[in-house]
């Protein structure tokens, strides 16, 4: 995949090589922060073949907001998760990956440019898969 056309107007496409076929229609969204010290840093890992992990989206500091993985693909976010007896949580849901060092590297404050983005980018999800 070299390229597709992203699914939310406002982001900018990145194509991790991490996904595979979704097995389930999305019904829920999973908000992970980075916990990495840099938004460069973090795009870079989601992206990388040897870390086997990706997400839908991720979204910087400042508010730009880069797809990495198709909707209609199952990204690889949630690990083994499980919620309300489901156990493969990447394929049920869509991920968002918010930039932040989180607890092991001191969290910031969300910027507001990061929130309004983050609440811009869920609002479309819903309409997209009437979550």
């Amino acid at each position: 995949m070299s390229g597709f056309p992203p699914d939310e107007p406002s982001a900018e496409v990145r194509v991790s090589p991490n996904f595979g076929p979704r097995r389930e229609k999305p019904d829920m969204i999973v908000l992970h922060y980075t916990g990495m010290e840099t938004g460069a840093g973090a795009e870079a890992w989601l992206c990388d073949p040897a870390s086997e992990v990706s997400s839908h989206y991720l979204v910087h500091e400042d508010g730009r907001i880069v797809q990495m993985v198709r909707e209609s693909d199952r990204a690889w976010h949630a690990g083994k998760s499980s919620w309300f007896g489901r156990s493969d949580i990447n394929s049920c849901s869509l991920g968002i990956e918010i930039v932040n060092p989180g607890h092991s590297l001191g969290y910031r404050n969300f910027p507001k440019p990061q929130i309004d983005a983050v609440i811009g980018l869920c609002k479309g999800i819903v309409q997209r898969h009437t979550i």
